[in-house]
């Protein structure tokens, strides 16, 4: 089951003066891997993380499968990943995932993000900028995000 319509177009991945977004892939891989091991247990911590498996340790070769896996799915409309990037470099501070509910919903869409410890800062502005994104961009009636 598609996350969104076959004929959407999902919009440009927003960019404010603190981060960016671009679709998680394989070009991500080392950054992505050294962001997410760098702050576990900060990211289990965070809003709406607290109940999932995830992160849990993994090779740079298991992540780079990942990040391929992600950009696949986000291709195909199942579920959609982005990278949160610092607005100058790519280097990757956190992520922001679209996936279907549980149980899936038509017209809903659970949102978990993440930032590492280094870049706490940006989890409440990313949230909001994420919140604002769905709700303006995004064809979901039903969006189940972790306040914060």
């Amino acid at each position: 089951m598609n996350l969104v319509p076959a004929d959407f177009v999902p919009p440009d991945p927003i960019q404010t003066e603190q981060f960016r977004l671009a679709l998680l892939g394989p070009q991500h891989n080392s950054s992505d891997y050294a962001a997410w091991t760098s702050s576990m247990d900060f990211i289990r911590a965070l809003p709406g993380w607290r109940t999932s498996s995830w992160p849990t340790p993994m090779t740079l070769e298991d992540n780079l499968r990942d990040c391929t896996s992600h950009l696949a799915r986000s291709h195909s409309g199942t579920d959609f990943a982005y990278t949160v990037l610092l607005p100058d470099r790519a280097e990757v501070v956190g992520c922001v995932y679209f996936k279907p509910t549980r149980p899936p919903r038509p017209g809903a869409v659970e949102v978990r993000s993440w930032v590492t410890a280094e870049h706490a800062d940006l989890d409440q502005p990313l949230h909001a900028a994420v919140t604002g994104w769905v709700r303006e961009q995004w064809p979901w009636s039903a969006v189940e995000y972790a306040a914060r």
